[in-house]
């Protein structure tokens, strides 16, 4: 069973036939939402909003662990995560799909591993490639079937949140290499890895990245749900593709 993390603009999978929710408890409290299984092209799949069903929980308050705690508990084949960020670099603009292939971590203060308390060892979890290479293949070859354009190559810089960046701070993050900019791309990927989940992303970009393109003067909250309500639609017919192609 394929797993999906909606994240802004996907608090809900359209076109998912859901037939069952659970309440999942787990050790480090409780998830964003109910997971939701259901069938997605006739293939199985479960569903967890991370902000929760009305997009409630800021990035930097999201249980991460309890989310992917739970979503370990189905088994997963693999975990896609679903995101919206800003773009930085040049070509990246508003409805761009891309997969990131590599993080620059920045947040602060989040729960990110299992592996603490007084009676964890010390463990160390290879990063050096933070998204599975396999799950990134099978989404970059379901675009490609249904004619969806989305880019394999980006750094993605998580944030802290929950505001927007300065333009300095984009110009900062453009000089470390970021090509997009988020705020839920971190602990999530390697807590997934602490866990053995394949686990891969497909970022929306929403709008430029502050003191960008048409972001210069501020970035418009109206214009960047738009293009996300269109977007998610190409992100869902992906996922559709995924499945069905898995026989």
């Amino acid at each position: 069973m394929l797993a999906v993390i909606g994240g802004s603009g996907m608090t809900r999978l359209a076109r998912l036939e859901v037939v069952e929710r659970t309440q999942v408890r787990t050790p480090y409290g409780e998830p964003s939402a109910a997971l939701s299984f259901g069938r997605f092209g006739g293939r199985s799949l479960v569903f967890l909003a991370r902000h929760g069903d009305e997009h409630t929980i800021p990035p930097h308050q999201v249980n991460y662990r309890a989310n992917l705690w739970a979503l370990r508990t189905c088994a997963p084949v693999g975990i896609v995560a679903v995101a919206a960020v800003g773009g930085i670099r040049s070509d990246l603009g508003p409805g761009d799909l891309v997969m990131p292939h590599q993080i620059i971590d920045y947040t602060w203060g989040r729960e990110s591993t299992y592996h603490q308390g007084p009676l964890s060892a010390v463990t160390h979890v290879d990063f050096t490639e933070p998204y599975d290479r396999e799950l990134r293949q099978r989404i970059g070859a379901a675009a490609a079937a249904i004619g969806v354009t989305i880019g394999g190559v980006a750094v993605y810089a998580a944030t802290q949140g929950p505001r927007l960046e300065t333009a300095a701070e984009i110009d900062r993050l453009e000089r470390d290499g970021a090509d997009v900019v988020g705020m839920t791309g971190m602990p999530e990927a390697v807590l997934a890895r602490e866990l053995g989940i394949p686990y891969a992303a497909i970022n929306v970009v929403a709008n430029h990245a502050a003191g960008r393109g048409d972001s210069r003067q501020g970035v418009s909250m109206d214009a960047l749900h738009a293009v996300l309500e269109e977007a998610m639609l190409r992100v869902g017919a992906i996922i559709e593709r995924m499945l069905t192609s898995n026989d």
